[in-house]
């Protein structure tokens, strides 16, 4: 069962990295255009934002890959070893330069007077869902560092358990 469920996982973050590639190489770039065919004003804000886009989605397929090195080393038994911590490391780490990223877009929404147009699309929306990145990111990497530190002491009383028997 432990394998069934660990390939099913592998499946999953597959999936999603290839939907991620697929989201970086047309669907945020072509609806940026879109946007900017749509209300013309959008256009000095159309690369920053693509580029800021591609890069959250390439924090997310580097936490999936990491979970993906974590996944083999479960496999292997080898999870409460020393070299887990630099796959947790670098899903904190993708996790708070996602963060970043969404902070910096809504400071940006918040501070820049940017122009709305008149079909509903309102730059405050963008600013909530801007914010709430930050908040599920914020939680997200806040419980990875928790999660760490349990790691951590679970390799301790492994290891101690080692020493005794």
């Amino acid at each position: 069962m432990h394998s069934l469920l660990v390939g099913i996982l592998r499946i999953g973050i597959a999936a999603a990295v290839l939907f991620g590639l697929f989201a970086q190489a047309v669907i945020i770039p072509t609806t940026a255009a879109d946007e900017v065919d749509l209300f013309a004003p959008y256009e000095p804000y159309a690369l920053p934002y693509v580029i800021a886009s591609i890069l959250g989605v390439a924090c997310v397929q580097a936490a999936l890959g990491a979970i993906w090195m974590l996944l083999s080393m479960v496999e292997r038994d080898a999870i409460f070893t020393r070299s887990a911590f630099r796959w947790v490391d670098a899903v904190i780490g993708a996790a708070v330069l996602a963060t970043v990223i969404a902070l910096g877009a809504a400071l940006h929404l918040t501070l820049d007077a940017i122009p709305s147009p008149d079909d509903g699309m309102d730059v405050e929306s963008a600013l909530f869902a801007a914010l709430a990145c930050v908040a599920v990111g914020t939680a997200f990497s806040m419980l990875m560092v928790i999660m760490r530190t349990l790691l951590g002491k679970a390799m301790d009383m492994q290891t101690e358990l080692a020493e005794v028997i």
